[in-house]
């Protein structure tokens, strides 16, 4: 048990844990740079490799009790991490969005949704994530209500773009 405790030790003073590299498989993996993401619970890790030598991020956050999504049918399934992220990044596309604001988004929906008792319609979590996007970029704001409301012409379009205008949100 001491051997272990020491070795334990001595690779917190190398800065040196037991990540895996995700490219060669390597078991040990050096930390160079730790970030927390702003006021969510999400530790950004910048790793390389003493083996291959490569870089990569790794991000750690506290894994909370399950909340289940009820959908606009009725139907339920369990909140997606990444399916979330997956349509921001796909409003964010080609725009000068980062992925570090990105995560910040999901980490800080996540946070808020420990607030809630085990369920959320997806209205309510649609509207939690263009609350940020409008923030963030008026275009992927944009983009992400006209797959939330199902726009089909570009009537929706400027609708939107008028009412954002009228409220002097500034495009």
């Amino acid at each position: 048990m001491t051997k272990l405790y020491i070795v334990f030790k001595l690779n917190l003073a190398l800065n040196i844990d037991s990540m895996q590299c995700p490219f060669c498989g390597n078991r040990t993996t050096k930390v160079l740079e730790t970030r927390h993401i702003d006021s969510s619970f999400v530790i950004k890790r910048k790793r390389t490799c003493p083996r291959c030598k490569k870089r990569f991020t790794t991000y750690e956050r506290i894994e909370a009790s399950p909340i289940v999504v009820i959908k606009r049918d009725g139907s339920r399934e369990p909140f997606d991490r990444e399916k979330l992220k997956r349509g921001i990044i796909e409003a964010c596309s080609k725009r000068p969005v980062s992925l570090d604001e990105i995560e910040k988004i999901v980490a800080d929906i996540e946070k808020d949704l420990q607030s809630y008792i085990m369920e959320i319609s997806s209205k309510e979590l649609g509207e939690m994530v263009l609350k940020r996007l409008k923030k963030l970029d008026k275009i992927a704001y944009i983009r992400f209500l006209s797959i939330y409301q199902n726009f089909d012409s570009i009537e929706d379009f400027i609708k939107v773009i008028k009412k954002m205008k009228r409220s002097k949100v500034g495009i």
